[in-house]
């Protein structure tokens, strides 16, 4: 029998005081029916003894509290899971956004999922092919590991995250993959450019969207990523799918999150931030991973726009904590026209080396990233010495990094994003761009492997 009450003592903003419960739970789901039917939903944010703490999804405008009731319904917000969700576009809240029918649900999942069981989990080895040479080539991605993307207002991290959602995929295996995509806040033009990007390329019939806009309620942003989570879940540990997890953008995710945390009167934390702001982004980022015994996995990308491109701001200095590293967008890059504008030397993965290699990617993986590094960091060095000194000041060796970095940032980072690139085609452009300098130099590279793949200098 479900809970009905008419002891709604106070309405401040979107939070709502109900006096005289008994039995409720933290989390729990409200419903608030007014005299001419209309229902509004809430959750139990807060209970001291007799009073429970109600934040309302829909906000208060127009409620009358004197007529109103409050039901409570005894159970956490769920999502209705099924494999017809593949294909197909969903609100914040889980509900069809794309005039198709409502989901026939196999089971019903709580969105607030239990933690991994540590001991259960498996170590992250495999590859995943994204088709972005800056990504597969120097910062691989493993499957089963948190990678965020750290950008700025107004770098292309859409087109980036559109381009890793439409081209990635796990190589050498026949299991399943599809894609959650959860945008959390966003506008209704890069909704529109989503929805429209992967319904034009086909990869919508492999993927599940999940879309919050900037207008929607805050308290459904802090919904949004964990529905796409459960729904990532179910795919991958019941119907043994690899699931890729992209968030966008986790900055109005913790935007929000400090709107509630400001409703409720916290103390806050650094920059305005409740103090548990780390805990709470460690809830959603460690839902990623293998489980031992299952054959699905969950690999996740969030992105995050960096406020004054900061990387000390809470949220990217938090997430850098949680995650295996970060792939870094430059506005530098962004002005020269480098497309995606991935800055490789500030960007680490770190569990590459556990997914490169031979029977995994190529044998001369893991030197020639090493190489490409070193020589690309010597090439910027190169160039701005030539700035402050002249070229003049460069040695003949200093003129052919800076030639080399020129030709990596032109060739290797910038491919557009229509470009999708095999770890073969990545690796063989390195070894072409490689080839730019002297055998001598290449001293991170064993001689096998320059005596097999170098290009021979003499049939160029």
């Amino acid at each position: 029998m479900l809970k009905e009450y008419r002891t709604i003592r106070e309405v401040v903003g979107p939070l709502m005081l109900v006096d005289g419960v008994e039995g409720v739970k933290y989390d729990e789901l409200v419903e608030i029916e007014q005299e001419n039917g209309e229902i509004r939903t809430g959750r139990v944010l807060e209970i001291d003894g007799p009073r429970a703490l109600v934040q309302l999804f829909e906000g208060s405008q127009g409620l009358k509290i004197s007529e109103s009731k409050a039901r409570f319904l005894g159970r956490g917000i769920e999502l209705a899971v099924s494999k017809d969700m593949l294909g197909r576009v969903f609100d914040g809240m889980g509900r069809p956004k794309d005039n198709g029918p409502r989901i026939i649900a196999e089971k019903r999942m709580d969105i607030n999922a239990q933690p991994i069981n540590p001991a259960a989990r498996d170590y992250p080895s495999e590859f995943i092919q994204t088709g972005i040479s800056a990504i597969d080539g120097l910062n691989t991605l493993v499957r089963g590991q948190k990678l965020p993307v750290f950008s700025g207002s107004g770098l292309p991290h859409a087109n980036l995250a559109a381009q890793i959602a439409r081209q990635a995929k796990v190589l050498g295996t026949d299991s399943r993959f599809a894609v959650v995509f959860a945008a959390i806040g966003i506008t209704f033009e890069e909704a529109d450019f989503f929805i429209s990007d992967f319904r034009r390329t086909g990869a919508i019939d492999r993927s599940v969207l999940f879309m919050n806009l900037a207008d929607d309620p805050a308290i459904e942003r802090i919904a949004t990523p964990r529905m796409a989570l459960t729904a990532a879940e179910y795919l991958a540990y019941e119907e043994d799918m690899h699931v890729l997890v992209i968030l966008t953008d986790i900055t109005n995710y913790a935007e929000a999150l400090r709107e509630i945390s400001a409703a409720r009167k916290e103390v806050p934390g650094r920059r305005g931030y409740p103090g548990y702001m780390y805990t709470d982004l460690a809830t959603m980022y460690e839902r990623a991973g293998r489980i031992k015994g299952k054959e699905g996995s969950i690999t996740q990308i969030p992105i995050l726009t960096m406020p004054e491109d900061d990387k000390t701001h809470p949220i990217p200095d938090l997430t850098g904590y949680i995650t295996e590293g970060q792939i870094i967008l430059s506005r530098e890059l962004h002005r020269k026209g480098i497309t995606p504008p991935i800055d490789v030397l500030p960007s680490l993965s770190r569990l590459k080396d556990k997914g490169i290699g031979k029977g995994k990617t190529r044998e001369d993986h893991a030197d020639t990233m090493n190489q490409l590094f070193a020589a690309y960091a010597r090439g910027k060095e190169a160039k701005e010495l030539a700035v402050i000194l002249g070229e003049a000041a460069l040695s003949d060796v200093d003129k052919l990094y800076a030639k080399f970095a020129d030709a990596f940032e032109r060739e290797y980072v910038s491919q557009g994003y229509d470009t999708n690139r095999s770890i073969e085609e990545t690796l063989d452009l390195g070894w072409k761009l490689l080839a730019i300098l002297p055998r001598a130099e290449l001293k991170r590279i064993r001689d096998e492997y320059l005596d097999k793949y170098l290009p021979n200098k003499g049939d160029e």
